[in-house]
């Protein structure tokens, strides 16, 4: 239980009406959650607005409401706090509510559109395995040292990030590992959050069904450099063109990384396979499970984060040889009659384009010898960005000796509409030589049964999910577990 008066310290106030003392029991902004003696917090969502729920909430026993727009009826026994942006609040509010968990241990946030959980999620490893006590926050799944908590979206909102934080501390945690979404740097839901760190993979096209414009999906993730303190690293890939572009105004000591030029951490491959990657980081050799450039620009970054944070290079590189590849990213299955599959979650047409590349090099370059036909299986989401379906298509067929197009999750979407929207982008030639097999089951079934000794399947587009979300409901379907069937039955 707190005082009214202490939540609104760091709080921008136009005006409270009904001011009086009042002992808060609790914080939400979902007034089917709020309990007696409650502040409820109205924030305006993509599908709702919370001033719309003001009333059900002081029926829940809400005592204090924050606002944007005052009700037009009040209730005399309710104090209500006008303030500019609910949302924005809400993330300072629940910090003081936690008492500033994120200033009590070192957070590090990584933003971008591929690579955020691979770095997210290697860090927590790599600082894990020199010692440290380490939680994560990750699209795949939230971690308080080796304890699992589900995750339902890339980054929590404001209220659960402040808990989960605070649980960290009282766990011990010394570090913490977040990937930032778009979604959340525009939403505030990191609003309150105290970052010793910030990283930058990379920007292509995602996200426009939110954004609308990519100038807007860019603008968002520079906020998010933007507010960084003096006090933090900001590390941005020199490799993308956007790179320098998320530094421009932030306050925070700048570094860089490439494997292309000139960089404060710069790293080359020497040798890549479908087993690993002989690196050079720093003038210094180091051998990798991961494979392809995308992830030795992952690793670079994991590397120039961890010696940032005061790591030595050595020891940096020494635990980063022992780093396992995160689930659903470049997993490699050997099918008994020799043929590879690679599980990845490729859902956007450069990181399909960055998979298909790999698995190219290592099938063309690396040996100078075909090593045999790719065949990709792919799909685009439901109720998402439809202008990049057709760019899937392309990138798959240009790329792949032969192409499936099946369901990735339709949602509420027609499974047959998004694949339609696929095939345009394809030309009549490419249309009929590409499969479309609408089941996903059956269409990894039919890749096997086609890849013959020395082929590769791809299945890109669900990497660690184990669901498939079809007209609105969640039904299980893991990508690696139906190629372990179907091997079995080869």
């Amino acid at each position: 239980m707190k005082q009214l008066i202490d939540l609104l310290k760091t709080t921008s106030v136009i005006q409270i009406v009904n001011e009086k003392a009042v002992n808060i029991t609790g914080i939400s902004f979902d007034s089917r959650k709020t309990e007696q003696g409650h502040l409820f917090v109205a924030t305006r969502g993509t599908l709702t607005d919370g001033h719309d729920y003001i009333s059900a909430a002081i029926e829940k026993g809400a005592k204090a409401i924050i606002c944007e727009t005052l009700p037009s009826e009040q209730n005399k026994d309710i104090c209500y706090i006008q303030v500019t942006d609910s949302s924005e609040e809400l993330g300072k509010i629940a910090s003081l509510w936690y008492e500033n968990p994120s200033e009590k241990i070192i957070l590090v946030g990584v933003t971008g559109t591929n690579g955020k959980t691979t770095i997210a999620s290697l860090l927590y490893q790599m600082f894990r395995k020199l010692g440290y006590k380490a939680g994560l926050i990750s699209t795949v799944c939230n971690y308080i040292e080796d304890k699992e908590f589900p995750a339902t979206h890339t980054t929590p909102d404001a209220l659960s990030l402040q808990f989960l934080i605070s649980e960290m501390i009282s766990a011990g945690c010394e570090y913490v590992f977040m990937e930032v979404s778009s979604h959340s740097i525009d939403q505030k839901r990191i609003a309150g959050l105290n970052f010793n760190g910030g990283i930058f993979t990379n920007l292509t096209r995602d996200h426009i069904d939110y954004h609308k414009t990519f100038e807007a999906y860019l603008k968002a993730k520079k906020t998010f450099f933007d507010n960084l303190p003096e006090t933090a690293f900001a590390l941005t890939n020199l490799d993308d063109k956007n790179g320098l572009v998320m530094l421009q105004n932030t306050k925070a000591r700048k570094y860089n990384y490439s494997t292309q030029s000139l960089a404060n951490f710069k790293g080359k491959i020497i040798e890549n396979s479908f087993e690993g990657m002989l690196l050079e980081m720093n003038n210094k050799e180091v051998s990798v499970e991961f494979i392809g450039k995308f992830n030795a620009s992952n690793l670079l970054a994991v590397f120039g984060a961890t010696v940032l944070l005061g790591i030595s290079e050595e020891e940096a590189l020494v635990a980063l040889s022992t780093l396992k590849p995160v689930s659903g990213r470049f997993e490699t299955l050997q099918s008994p009659t020799g043929f590879t599959a690679i599980v990845d979650y490729a859902h956007t047409p450069d990181a399909l384009n960055n998979v298909i590349e790999t698995i190219n090099f290592i099938r063309f370059e690396n040996t100078n010898t075909e090593s045999g036909n790719l065949i990709t299986v792919t799909g685009c989401g439901g109720n998402r960005d439809k202008g990049k379906r057709p760019m899937m298509a392309r990138e798959a067929v240009n790329g792949s000796n032969k192409t499936i197009l099946t369901s990735d999750n339709p949602r509420n979407e027609k499974p047959e509409d998004i694949l339609n929207d696929m095939l345009a982008g394809l030309t009549d030639k490419q249309k009929k030589e590409t499969l479309v097999i609408e089941n996903r089951y059956q269409a990894i079934k039919t890749a096997c049964l086609l890849a013959k000794k020395g082929d590769v399947i791809l299945v890109a587009g669900k990497g660690h999910e184990n669901y498939q979300e079809i007209a609105g409901v969640k039904h299980h379907f893991d990508d690696k577990e139906v190629l372990t069937e179907i091997f079995s039955q080869l």
